[in-house]
């Protein structure tokens, strides 16, 4: 099967890359035409997935083809962006129908879910690797950064923490595990949801925000540096979901703390806002503050310092750390 062949079969006539708002022209010719809406600013991302470093070899193709595009589209809502389109750079060792049928229809899936459009890419051969560039629109002036947060902030997320990481041994072979907790939690991982509404009520109202990939004490050391603050993140507040408690037990703290993967919203805000916040996402909850100085702190629930879990991604094998979040 030839490239365009291929292109026509699987993507361009897939759900995901029909007419949608904001897109001029999608899939067929050189360039894709986006017409981001009268005062809105483009917002971009770009990330690359390769098998073995972020993905296991054999996985099922349409988890992948839903996994793929949602770490993607959470960028987007880690600005408070809404989705415009997205294009799609696949490498393929072979052009397998069945692997290409699930891909597609994960990502179709994924794409409708997130109300984004895909409007082009390319296809070639070589070692299994996905590149996704996702484009959004954001008011101008108003987008959500990393720098911004101010001593007296509160730091929040947007839900429970660590599910990810307490898959990762079922998604890797290394545990086995039967019922609705083990359900949950690749579900969790496979599909995880952008939190795109959320991200776009906190415009105006968050001084500073990312998604949380790479594990809740790395990320807030970006929020921390880009801020020139001190996160500090109270143990006994983290959000544990009740399956990851039942899987992995003493062990979900630190998947929560260090494991990456979750794909919620960390940000932080000033307490005036925290009522409405609680009203419109009861399932947002506050982890600790802002306060002078420098980096992360990790205390107990008494105010006392503790030695933080070691933090950061890790996954199938250590990468560059060039994320696009």
């Amino acid at each position: 099967m030839g490239e365009f062949e291929l292109i026509r079969r699987y993507f361009a006539a897939a759900p995901c890359a029909q007419a949608a708002a904001g897109i001029v022209l999608g899939i067929g010719d050189d360039c894709a035409l986006l017409q981001p809406a009268p005062g809105m600013q483009l917002a971009l991302s770009t990330d690359t997935l390769v098998a073995g470093v972020h993905f296991p070899q054999s996985c099922d193709s349409f988890l992948l083809g839903q996994r793929a595009l949602a770490v993607s589209v959470s960028d987007l809502a880690a600005m408070g962006a809404v989705p415009l389109g997205f294009t799609l750079a696949l490498t393929l060792p072979d052009a397998e129908p069945a692997w290409l049928e699930g891909f597609a229809r994960g990502l179709s899936q994924m794409a409708q879910s997130c109300a984004i459009a895909l409007v082009g890419g390319d296809t070639t051969r070589g070692p299994l690797s996905l590149t996704l560039t996702v484009f959004g629109q954001v008011p101008a002036g108003q987008a959500l950064t990393r720098g911004g947060a101010r001593p007296g902030d509160l730091l929040c997320v947007g839900g429970s923490l660590g599910d990810g990481a307490g898959a990762l041994p079922l998604v890797l072979g290394e545990q086995r595990a039967e019922g609705e907790a083990a359900d949950y939690l690749l579900q969790r991982y496979w599909a995880p949801q952008p939190q795109l509404a959320l991200g776009q009520w906190l415009r105006g109202r968050a001084t500073a925000a990312l998604d949380i990939s790479d594990g809740l004490l790395a990320d807030c050391g970006h929020i921390a540096t880009a801020s020139g603050a001190c996160l500090q993140v109270e143990l006994p507040r983290l959000p544990l979901s009740p399956a990851l408690q039942a899987l992995v037990g003493e062990r979900a703290r630190d998947c929560a703390l260090a494991g990456g993967d979750d794909y919620r919203l960390a940000f932080t805000l000033a307490a005036e806002h925290l009522p409405a916040l609680q009203a419109q996402w009861p399932e947002a909850v506050v982890i600790g503050r802002v306060v002078a100085g420098q980096g992360v702190q990790l205390l107990d629930g008494q105010g006392h310092l503790l030695e933080p879990p070691r933090a950061g991604y890790q996954h199938f094998a250590q990468d560059l750390g060039l994320h696009g979040d």
